[in-house]
C-alpha cells in the first residue's frame, strides 16, 4: 500500500468537522467533455472516481459534515452530490469565500474547523483561510506552495479517496468506519 510522506497531523485532524471538495481538478480529471444531441442541446459530461465517492461516504458514516463548493456549474455535479448525499453549492462566477463563509455559519463552525482539498487557484480564497488545507497531486503551484498535505494521486483519480482515508486515520476512525461497513454489510 502506497502512504503519504507526511500525514496529516492528528491535531488538526481533530479539530475538522467540515470537509469541503472542489469538483472539477479534484472530483474529477479536470477535463469535460462538451457536445450536443441531434436536437442541438448543449451536453456536458464528468467522470467521478468511484472510490473517491466512498471515502466521501466515510466521512459522513464518520460524522463529518461534506461539502461541494465549485466554480463550474453542470448538471453532472449536481447528480453526483445528490448520488453522495452532500451538499453542493455551484458557484457561476468562482467565487467562493461568501458561500463557504455563509457555510460556516450555517454549520456553526470555525475556519480552523474546515478541511478543504483543492487544485487551482479559485480554490486559494478559501484554502488560505480554512484550517487543514490539502492538495491533490497535479494541483497547480500557488495551491501546492500553501498545503498542509499533498495527495499522491492526481484529482478524479483517487485523490479524494486518499485524503478521506488519511483523515480518518490522523482521527484514528478509520478502522472503526471499515468495521461498521463491513459489519453492516455482512448482515442478512
Amino acid at each position: 500500500m502506497v502512504s503519504n510522506p507526511a500525514p496529516i497531523p492528528t491535531e488538526a485532524a481533530k479539530r475538522i468537522k467540515l470537509v469541503i471538495f472542489d469538483v472539477d481538478g479534484v472530483l474529477t480529471e479536470a477535463g469535460i467533455f462538451v457536445g450536443s444531441t441531434m436536437d442541438g442541446e448543449h451536453l456536458e459530461l464528468k467522470r467521478f472516481d468511484i472510490q473517491d465517492g466512498v471515502g466521501i461516504k466515510m466521512l459522513i458514516w464518520a460524522g463529518l459534515k461534506v461539502v461541494l463548493v465549485t466554480g463550474r456549474p453542470s448538471q453532472g455535479t449536481a447528480i453526483r452530490a445528490q448520488e453522495l448525499g452532500v451538499e453542493c453549492h455551484q458557484v457561476i462566477d468562482a467565487r467562493k469565500l461568501p458561500v463557504v463563509k455563509d457555510l460556516i455559519q450555517k454549520h456553526a463552525v470555525d475556519w480552523e474547523e474546515v478541511a478543504m482539498l483543492a487544485d487551482d487557484i479559485p480554490d486559494l480564497s478559501v484554502l488560505r483561510r480554512v484550517g487543514l488545507k490539502a492538495a491533490v497531486l497535479n494541483a497547480t503551484e500557488p495551491v501546492l506552495d500553501i498545503a498542509d498535505w499533498v495527495a499522491l494521486r492526481p484529482g478524479g483519480r483517487g485523490a479524494a479517496r486518499e485524503f478521506c482515508d488519511a483523515l480518518l486515520r490522523a482521527r484514528s476512525q478509520l478502522d472503526d468506519v471499515i468495521e461498521t461497513y463491513v459489519e453492516e454489510r455482512s448482515r442478512p
